[in-house]
């Protein structure tokens, strides 16, 4: 009985880890035996696992990761600050969501990354540059699932509020904000791809540092043992940062376990 306890409170990671290690166990076997490709061209885990080695112990793939954190957490913070606010807002207010939603989601749907240069012409090839990139991409994600939570906040509470008294204050923080974070959490883990995306094409248009710029470099002289090393370091860091959005979910919003758990 415990022994089935314990394997389906691991269940998501050991799934995680077996579909991880069959895909590349797929991949080496296909390179190696069955799809025999020029090096030049492609690589397989195994050339991708001595390069992350060698940039790992070389300090270089560490010292570019800083570099991109570092402004990742720039434009990801101020996503956060000015997203939940605007979607709280929208979302309680009937006129600001007929004035704002027609102008944010035109934005939403265009093809924000094209206006990389732009971005870079405007505030350099700094720190400035890759923070305002990350933040245009990440913010929507916060807009719109936040109002899409205050939305679906249950009336009922708000109007019970309302009957013992309560200022609008205890009704943002007694009623919207616990209602709306699992919404944050979901526009989180959307905004956390979307800002990666960011950093990465603000490196490739203009830097001399970063994780992006390092991508770039190797992909240009065809050092795609290094290229895919680099990749590999961001998809860790970002199933790093999901998954802890995950658990700080079940902290803030422990009644949603229940609601998944299947």
């Amino acid at each position: 009985m415990a022994l089935k306890e314990t394997i389906s409170e691991y269940r998501r990671p050991l799934l995680g880890v077996a579909s991880v290690v069959g895909l590349t166990l797929v991949w080496e076997i296909a390179y190696t035996y069955f799809i025999p490709l020029d090096p030049f061209f492609f690589t397989k885990p195994s050339l991708i696992g001595v390069a992350v080695k060698d940039q790992t112990l070389s300090g270089e793939l560490w010292k570019d990761l800083a570099i991109s954190s570092k402004a990742f957490l720039w434009g990801f913070s101020l996503a956060v600050i000015v997203g939940i606010p605007i979607g709280v807002f929208m979302g309680w207010r009937r006129r600001a969501e007929y004035v704002l939603d027609p102008f944010l989601t035109a934005l939403y749907a265009s093809p924000l990354v094209a206006l990389a240069p732009l971005f870079i012409i405007i505030f350099g090839v700094g720190l400035t540059g890759k923070v305002a990139l990350i933040f245009l991409l990440a913010v929507f994600p916060f807009i719109f699932n936040v109002f899409a939570g205050v939305k679906c906040t249950d009336r009922l509470l708000v109007n019970v509020v309302r009957a013992f008294g309560g200022k609008e204050k205890d009704i943002y923080f007694k009623v919207i904000l616990p209602s709306i974070l699992p919404y944050i959490v979901a526009g989180a883990r959307i905004a956390i791809g979307r800002g990666i995306v960011g950093i990465l094409v603000a490196e490739f248009y203009g830097a001399s540092e970063g994780i992006g710029f390092a991508i770039s470099r190797f992909g240009d002289t065809y050092r795609l043992p290094e290229m895919f090393a680099a990749i590999l370091l961001l998809m860790i860091m970002a199933v790093i940062f999901t998954e802890g959005l995950r658990k700080l979910e079940t902290i803030l919003a422990p009644w949603k376990i229940g609601q998944e758990a299947r």
